[in-house]
C-alpha cells in the first residue's frame, strides 16, 4: 500500500504512476467499478491489497452496457463518497475517466464474445451488456496493464465472460474472482439495492433463501430444473418478476445434464422497478 490515494483522469496519468510502480518492481491489482461504492467493491479492493503492493480503482459508468429503457441517467454517483471509502480500505490511486476519454469521437471497435457470453442467462434479457463490458474491460485492462484484476462472483456470468475474453485474447492480466459479499440479510451487496424500498428491501432476501433450498433439494437428488422451477414460482408468488431461476455448470454455465456436475443456481428478478441478480454454489 502507498501513502494516500492519487486521482487519474486521464490514461497518460494513469499509465505514467503504474509504469514507475513497475519499474520499482511493484505488483498491481485492478479493480474496475462504476462507482456508487458499497463494501461489496471495498473487498475487492481488500483482495486487491492482500495480493498486490498497488491498487487501481476505476470508476466509470460505461454507457455501452445500458439498454435505452436501462438507468444510465440515474445511475449511483458520488464520487467524493467513494474516495473516501477507497482510501479507508487502502485503494492507491482511483482512475476517473469521462466519456471523451473512454470513447473518443470516431470510436468504432467492439469486443465481443460467445461461448460464456451466449448462454441465455443476462444475454437473454440484456443482449447489449456484455458487449460493452468486454469493450470497456479491455481498454480498462490495456490502459492499467495491471497484473491482477478482482472480479465479484455475484456477477457470475460477467465473470466468466471476462475471464474467457482474457483467455482467448492473451491478455496478461490474471484474474481473481472475490466471493458475493452480502447483507446480513442475505442479501447480496449491489448499488442498485439503494432503489428497493423499506418493505422491498425486507423481501429482497428471498432470492438468496430459495436460491439455497433450491441446491438442498439438488443436492438431496431433485431435478435440477424441476428445483430451480419450483424456486421461480416461489419468488413470483411473493411478488418478484422473475427472469430467470437456473442451474447450470459451473464451469461452462451450460445446461445441467446431471445432479454430479458442479453446478451454480443463477437468479435474476425484478422487485418493482429494481432489478436483482445472484447466485450461489451447489
Amino acid at each position: 500500500m502507498g501513502s494516500g490515494l492519487t486521482t487519474a483522469y486521464d490514461q497518460d496519468t494513469l499509465r505514467s504512476v503504474i509504469r514507475e510502480w513497475k519499474a520499482e518492481g511493484l505488483r498491481t491489482a485492478l479493480v474496475p467499478t462504476m462507482g456508487a461504492l458499497h463494501d461489496g467493491h471495498l473487498e475487492l479492493v481488500r483482495r486487491g491489497v492482500q495480493i498486490a503492493d498497488r491498487v487501481v480503482v476505476t470508476v466509470f459508468v460505461n454507457p455501452k452496457q445500458f439498454a435505452a429503457n436501462e438507468d444510465l441517467d440515474k445511475y449511483p454517483n458520488d464520487i467524493s463518497a467513494d474516495k473516501t471509502m477507497l482510501e479507508s480500505v487502502g485503494a492507491d490511486l482511483v482512475y476517473v475517466p469521462n466519456n471523451d476519454e473512454m470513447y473518443p469521437t470516431g470510436f468504432s471497435c467492439v469486443v465481443s464474445l460467445k461461448g460464456p457470453a451466449s448462454v441465455g442467462l443476462e444475454d437473454k434479457y440484456r443482449p447489449q451488456f456484455f458487449d460493452g463490458v468486454t469493450t470497456v474491460v479491455a481498454k480498462l485492462f490495456n490502459q492499467a496493464s495491471c497484473d491482477y484484476a478482482m472480479f465479484g462472483e455475484k456477477d457470475f456470468q460477467q465473470l466468466a465472460v471476462v475471464s474467457q475474453m482474457v483467455r482467448d485474447l492473451n491478455i496478461a492480466t490474471t484474474i481473481v474472482p472475490v466471493e458475493t459479499v452480502r447483507e446480513p440479510s442475505g442479501l447480496a451487496m449491489a448499488s442498485r439495492n439503494a432503489y428497493l424500498s423499506e418493505k422491498e428491501l425486507a423481501l429482497a432476501p428471498s432470492i438468496y433463501n430459495f436460491a439455497k433450498q433450491t441446491a438442498a433439494n439438488i443436492n438431496d437428488g431433485m431435478n435440477p430444473k424441476e428445483a430451480a422451477d419450483a424456486t421461480a414460482q416461489k419468488l413470483t408468488d411473493l411478488g418478484f418478476r422473475v427472469d430467470y431461476v437456473e442451474a447450470r455448470n459451473a464451469n461452462t454455465l451450460d445446461y445441467v445434464k446431471n445432479n454430479n456436475e458442479p453446478m451454480r443456481i443463477l437468479t435474476a428478478a425484478w422487485l418493482g422497478k429494481t432489478r436483482l441478480i445472484d447466485n450461489i454454489g451447489v
